[in-house]
C-alpha cells in the first residue's frame, strides 16, 4: 500500500511532510513509485490514459484542484474512486476573486483602465447596487459561497442550477431563460460537463439584458470566444472578466489580450493551499481505510 504524488514539486514537499507526520507507516512517493503495484492512492492534476494498467491496485485518485474535468474519467477503471479537492481556502479565494470582479464591473473598472491608457479623464454614472442584478450559474460549494460574499453589498442576487435549491437571501432558478433575463452581471461557476461545454455562446448572451457583463471562473471550454467578441462589439455585453480560457495560456496574438472591455487573469481565482490540501487527502485516505464516506468523492456518472 502506498501513495503516489505527481503534481507540482513545491507542493509535493509540503504533502510529504504532512504524510510523514500523520501517516508515517504509509509510503509516500513523488513522481514515480518503485513498485507501481503498491500504489493505492494517486494524488495528481492529470492521470495517464493507461492509469489502470500502470497502477493495477489503485483505489482512489485525488485531484489537486476543485474540479475533475481535466481527468478523462472514461479511461479510469470503474472501481477507482475520484476525489475532488475540498480545501477550505478554495471557497475563500473564490469569494475574494468574484467579489473583486463583480465590484470592478459594477463600478466600470474596464472602462477606466482603458481611459487611463488614453490619458482620458471622464467619469461615468455610478449605478446603485440595488439596481444591478447579479446571477450565479452553478450552486455548489463555490457558488453558494460567492452569493454569501456578495450579499452585504445590496445587489439583487439569484442563482441557477439544474436541480431546485433553497438559498437564503437569493432567488433560485431552474429555468435558464428566466434567470438570464433578470441578470445584469452573470457569474459562471459551472463544472465542465457535456451539457456545459460551449454554453456561454451567442444564444445565451442574447438572453441577457443589453449591456450585461460576464464574470467567467468556470472552465475555459464553456466560453465561445467569437461569440463573446461579437457580443462586446454589438453592445449586447458591456464587458467581461475572465479567469479561464481554452487554451491556457492564450496565444500572444489572441484578441482577448488587447481588448479594452475584457479583464483577463491567468487562472488565479483559486489555488490549492498545500497544507490544507494535504490534510484533505489524508482525511480521505483515513476515511477510505475505515470504510467511511470519503469527503469529495464524486459521482462519476455525473462528473462532479
Amino acid at each position: 500500500m502506498a501513495v503516489l504524488y505527481t503534481s507540482e514539486a513545491r507542493r509535493g514537499e509540503i504533502f510529504a511532510a504532512h504524510f510523514a507526520a500523520e501517516l508515517p507507516a504509509l509510503p509516500f512517493y513523488r513522481n514515480e513509485a518503485p513498485d507501481p503495484a503498491a500504489v493505492e492512492y494517486l494524488v495528481a492534476w492529470t492521470a495517464p490514459q493507461d492509469v489502470g494498467t500502470l497502477y493495477p491496485n489503485l483505489k482512489l485518485l485525488f485531484s489537486v484542484g476543485a474540479g475533475v474535468d481535466q481527468l478523462n474519467l472514461a479511461a479510469l477503471p470503474p472501481h477507482v474512486g475520484v476525489v475532488r479537492m475540498l480545501e477550505p481556502g478554495l471557497a475563500e479565494q473564490m469569494k475574494e476573486y468574484v467579489t473583486l470582479a463583480v465590484l470592478g464591473l459594477h463600478r466600470d473598472l474596464p472602462r477606466y483602465i482603458s481611459q487611463k491608457t488614453a490619458s482620458l479623464w471622464q467619469s461615468g454614472r455610478n449605478v446603485p447596487a440595488r439596481e444591478r442584478r447579479v446571477g450565479v450559474m452553478g450552486l455548489g460549494q463555490l457558488g453558494k459561497a460567492v452569493l454569501e460574499a456578495l450579499a452585504p453589498f445590496g445587489f439583487p442576487l439569484a442563482g441557477w442550477s439544474r436541480s431546485p435549491q433553497d438559498i437564503p437571501g437569493a432567488g433560485t432558478f431552474t429555468d435558464l431563460p428566466a434567470f438570464l433575463a433578470r441578470t445584469d452581471i452573470l457569474i459562471c461557476l459551472l463544472p465542465l460537463t457535456a451539457e456545459t461545454a460551449g454554453l456561454l455562446d451567442a444564444k445565451l448572451f442574447a438572453q441577457l439584458p443589453r449591456g450585461a457583463a460576464l464574470v467567467h471562473t468556470g472552465r475555459g471550454r464553456q466560453l465561445d470566444h467569437d461569440a463573446l467578441l461579437e457580443a462586446l462589439a454589438s453592445g449586447q455585453l458591456s464587458s467581461a472578466w475572465l479567469d479561464v480560457t481554452d487554451p491556457e495560456p492564450l496565444p500572444p496574438e489572441h484578441p482577448f489580450w488587447q481588448h479594452q472591455q475584457i479583464v483577463l487573469t491567468p487562472h488565479v481565482a483559486c489555488q490549492t493551499r498545500a497544507d490544507d490540501g494535504a490534510r484533505h487527502v489524508i482525511a480521505g485516505i483515513r476515511a477510505h481505510q475505515a470504510g467511511l464516506p470519503v469527503p469529495g468523492l464524486i459521482d462519476r456518472t455525473r462528473g462532479y
